[in-house]
């Protein structure tokens, strides 16, 4: 595919070279991928934007070619920003014509390298304008996979007429469905090529990371992984996130990370079995100890390596949510979805082991199976916060003040049944109760 300017220089092979074409792009021009701007097929494509929203397009090859003799718009200002010269490259390759001015298909691989190049960008503008938000990426997953999972579930969600390339409806199409991709642009070009554009605020991409010791700590999430997946909840990436459970901190215990999920709100549970796979889901509502389902729609299941996807309710059944312990006739452990000895998502009480049981797929949210063997071995565990706590009325408070630890830590209370003793003080609490 070729990119030719009007003195019929190959302006890609010139760039990959290292050598400047003879001419320059003209600012009446803007690229050779937008054409003549008085052509009839930039007027239309123009029409989709608000008159000022026009104005924000023309002022960013104004501010590309300000300083320059003759307004005239080189390669080389761009290659001088945050963007890539390989990103330049295959972004005017991907929004091209060809050389009779005719759009041009492309093929999937090459719409999920730009897509890789992008995130990477913003990415990098995030760390280098500290806006991390707490998070410490040094600390976190793999970065570069973690651009790759996110650029193929971005590129999975194009719907090309031929499977194998795309052509100028089907990128238009995807760019103004798929918000993300839009959303990544405008901060390429608001905080990489540093263009003012007027009304627009910078997006929180990241939610914000609060009250977790980094110390010795290192997290199943990496950044593009965490930008997708916090978008997919209700607050979006407004409220903070907070580590309230850790394998790797905590140790293997059911009891604690029950705990960690009952008295905190909405949470994130992130799961990695011995074969790799990373999977999890999402609680919308404060986990309950009980012998029935609970949660509500918004709750989903969710995939993070080898494929990042998100699965939501289907509206079949409302099998959300399931925390059970210490009961004789019911299932003892955490599910999400599908049905008892059958969940989307399970890990037994006995804590270590799991499964996923999807054929074809779960009921509840219509997710396939998520670890790698239908009955997996557990190897990290996180559990992530992702609002602020629930408070807690004064009278609860005062009364949550005087119980016995036995019943503030449950981790004590199923020892002692464990060991045969008997647990005197839930019946004087009981007998005390009476009195007040």
């Amino acid at each position: 595919m070729k990119v030719i300017d009007r003195s019929g220089c190959d302006v890609t092979q010139a760039a990959a070279a290292g050598r400047r074409c003879p001419a320059a792009w003209e600012g009446k021009e803007r690229l050779s991928i937008m054409g003549n701007s008085d052509s009839v097929t930039v007027q239309k494509r123009m029409a989709r934007f608000r008159p000022e929203e026009r104005s924000v397009i023309d002022g960013v090859f104004e501010r590309l070619q300000a300083g320059r003799p003759g307004k005239r718009l080189q390669l080389e200002a761009l290659q001088a920003t945050l963007v890539p010269i390989a990103m330049v490259t295959r972004m005017v390759m991907a929004m091209s014509h060809n050389a009779a001015g005719r759009p041009q298909a492309v093929s999937r691989q090459q719409v999920a390298a730009f897509l890789e190049d992008l995130i990477t960008a913003v990415v990098h503008i995030l760390t280098s304008r500290g806006r991390l938000q707490g998070w410490r990426p040094q600390q976190m997953g793999d970065t570069v996979l973690g651009v790759k999972l996110l650029a193929e579930q971005m590129t999975s969600d194009l719907r090309p007429s031929d499977p194998e390339t795309c052509n100028l409806s089907c990128l238009e199409d995807w760019v103004f469905r798929v918000a993300q991709v839009s959303q990544y642009l405008e901060v390429l070009v608001a905080e990489g090529l540093d263009v003012s554009l007027s009304g627009w605020t910078a997006p929180a991409l990241l939610p914000p990371c609060r009250d977790t010791d980094w110390t010795h700590l290192t997290v199943l999430l990496d950044v593009p992984t965490l930008m997708f997946l916090a978008q997919q909840l209700p607050d979006g990436c407004n409220a903070p996130w907070r580590l309230v459970f850790s394998m790797q901190l905590h140790g293997e215990s059911f009891t604690k990370m029950a705990a960690a999920l009952q008295h905190h709100g909405p949470t994130m549970l992130l799961l990695r079995d011995s074969r790799g796979h990373v999977f999890g889901g999402y609680a919308s509502t404060a986990w309950e100890l009980k012998p029935q389902f609970q949660g509500d729609s918004r709750c989903f299941l969710f995939s993070v390596f080898p494929t990042l996807r998100v699965y939501t309710a289907t509206g079949y059944n409302e099998h959300f949510m399931y925390l059970n312990q210490h009961q004789q006739t019911m299932p003892n452990g955490l599910g999400m979805g599908g049905q008892h000895d059958y969940f989307g998502l399970w890990l037994d009480s006995d804590f270590g082991r799991g499964h996923s049981r999807a054929r074809p797929k779960c009921t509840t949210y219509g997710n396939p199976q998520l670890s790698a063997d239908e009955d997996f071995v557990l190897d990290a565990v996180e559990v992530w916060a992702t609002g602020n706590p629930p408070a807690l009325p004064e009278d609860e408070e005062e009364e949550e003040g005087k119980k016995s630890i036995l019943k503030v830590d449950q981790e004590v209370q199923a020892m002692m049944e464990l060991t045969g003793k008997t647990l005197h003080s839930e019946g004087f609490n009981e007998l005390q109760d009476d009195f007040d």
